[in-house]
C-alpha cells in the first residue's frame, strides 16, 4: 500500500484528493495545522465512512517548523508527498505579504529540505499557480510563459516553483509542479471570489442579504472543478520523468459573467449597467421558487472600490495542450456545470437559514 503526505489536508485540494487516493487503496496522513477552531468540516465524509477512515491519518503540523516537517516523514516515510499548503488569497497577501511569503516560499523550502534528507525516492508534487505569470501578454499561458508576478502570493509562489525546479536538477529528486489556474467547488473558501458570488447570490435569492459588493469584473480567467485539478495531479506522480505541466481548461470568462451565471442558478435575471465603480447589476426577472427574496427592479450587485487589488491581473488564460498530450489529461466539468453545482450547495445552506429566520431564530449571516 502506498502512503502519501498531504499538506494542506483541510482545504478544498487537500480534501477532493484525500478522497480520491483513499478509494485507490492508498493509505494518506493529512497534514492540518493547530487551530482553536474546528476546520475539518471539508474531510467529515472520510471519518463518517468505514472504509476511508481505517487508512486516513490526521496530524497536525505547521510548515513554518522544520523540526516538525522532519519528524512526520521520519514518521510516516511517504512514497508520494504533496504540498498544497499555503495562505493562497492573493488580496490578502498584499496586507500580509511576510507571513504570506514564510509560508508559501520558506515553507516549501523547509518540506524540500525535509524530503531530501529523510525520504529522497519519494515522489513530490508542489501546487503552483497561474498567479505566478501576473499580466504577462502572452496569450495563452503555457510552461513556458515567462513568469512575471503582480502580488506577494505570486511572487512567494515564483520562489517555490523555481526552488523545486532547481532541487529536482541539483538533487536528481522527482518533483512535479504543477502550475494551476483558477479551479473551484462547492467546497471553495468562502473569501474566495468565486464562492463569494454563489453564496451571496444564494443568500440573497433567501432574503438573508441584499447586495453583493465586487471589485474588478472585468479580470478574465480560466476556471476548472478542483476534482478534476487534483486527478492531474496524482497523474504528474505516476510518471517515471518528473516534469511541470499546466492545468487549465483552456476557456476563459469574465468575473461579470460568472455573477450573471450564479444569478440564473439561483432564479435571478440581472442587467449590467454602468461602467467602473458604478457599475450595477439590477433584476430583470425572478423565479419566485428559487429567489422569493427578490423582486424585479432590485440591485443586487455594486463595484465596492475596496476589493480591487493594488496591481491587477486582467487576464490569465491556460494553455493545457502538454497534460493532454502526455497524460491524455482533460477536464470533464464544464465551467456552467461547476457553477450550478456551487449556487446549488450554497441554496441549500441559505434556505436552512432562511427558515430559522422565518421562525424566530437569530441568523447571523457571515460577510466578509
Amino acid at each position: 500500500m502506498k502512503t502519501a503526505l498531504i499538506t494542506g489536508i483541510t482545504g478544498q485540494d487537500g480534501s477532493y484528493l484525500a478522497e480520491m487516493l483513499l478509494k485507490k487503496g492508498y493509505k494518506v496522513v493529512g497534514v492540518k495545522r493547530r487551530t482553536s477552531l474546528i476546520s475539518t468540516d471539508r474531510i467529515d465524509n472520510i471519518f463518517n465512512d468505514p472504509d476511508l477512515i481505517m487508512n486516513f491519518d490526521l496530524v497536525y503540523g505547521n510548515m513554518n517548523d522544520s523540526g516538525c516537517l522532519h519528524r512526520l516523514l521520519i514518521e510516516h516515510q511517504p512514497d508520494e508527498i504533496y504540498n498544497l499548503a499555503a495562505q493562497s488569497h492573493v488580496r490578502v497577501s498584499f496586507e500580509t505579504p511576510e507571513e504570506t511569503t514564510e509560508f508559501v516560499a520558506m515553507g516549501t523550502l523547509r518540506l524540500l529540505e525535509a524530503y531530501k534528507n529523510i525520504c529522497p525516492k519519494a515522489k513530490f508534487y508542489q501546487a503552483s499557480s497561474s498567479e505566478m505569470f501576473g499580466d504577462n501578454p502572452e496569450n495563452p499561458q503555457s510552461e513556458t510563459t515567462r513568469l512575471m508576478p503582480a502580488s506577494p502570493y505570486a511572487c512567494a509562489k515564483v520562489y517555490a516553483h523555481n526552488l523545486c525546479r532547481n532541487y529536482r536538477e541539483s538533487y536528481g529528486l522527482h518533483i512535479s509542479s504543477g502550475i494551476l489556474f483558477n479551479h473551484e467547488s462547492p467546497r471553495r473558501g468562502e473569501t474566495f471570489v468565486t464562492r463569494k458570488i454563489t453564496r451571496g447570490m444564494a443568500n440573497i435569492a433567501q432574503g438573508l442579504e441584499s447586495c453583493l459588493f465586487m471589485g474588478n469584473m472585468d479580470a478574465l480567467r480560466d476556471w476548472g472543478h478542483a476534482k478534476d485539478y487534483v486527478r492531474m495531479q496524482w497523474m504528474m506522480l505516476q510518471q517515471d520523468i518528473a516534469e511541470d505541466f499546466v492545468i487549465a481548461t483552456g476557456k476563459q470568462i469574465s468575473v461579470r459573467e460568472f455573477v450573471r451565471m450564479s444569478c440564473e442558478n439561483a432564479g435571478i435575471t440581472v442587467e449590467f449597467t454602468g461602467e467602473g465603480v458604478d457599475e450595477i447589476a439590477t433584476v430583470t426577472g425572478v423565479n419566485s421558487d428559487l429567489a422569493p427574496g427578490v423582486s424585479v427592479g432590485d440591485v443586487i450587485v455594486k463595484v465596492d472600490p475596496r476589493y480591487f487589488r493594488p496591481a491587477e491581473v486582467e487576464t490569465l488564460l491556460g494553455d493545457p495542450s502538454k497534460a493532454k498530450e502526455k497524460l491524455g489529461w482533460v477536464p470533464e466539468i464544464t465551467v456552467e456545470e461547476m457553477c450550478a453545482e456551487m449556487v446549488a450547495c450554497d441554496l441549500e445552506k441559505a434556505k436552512q437559514h432562511a427558515l430559522l429566520k422565518q421562525h424566530g431564530f437569530s441568523v447571523a449571516v457571515a460577510k466578509e
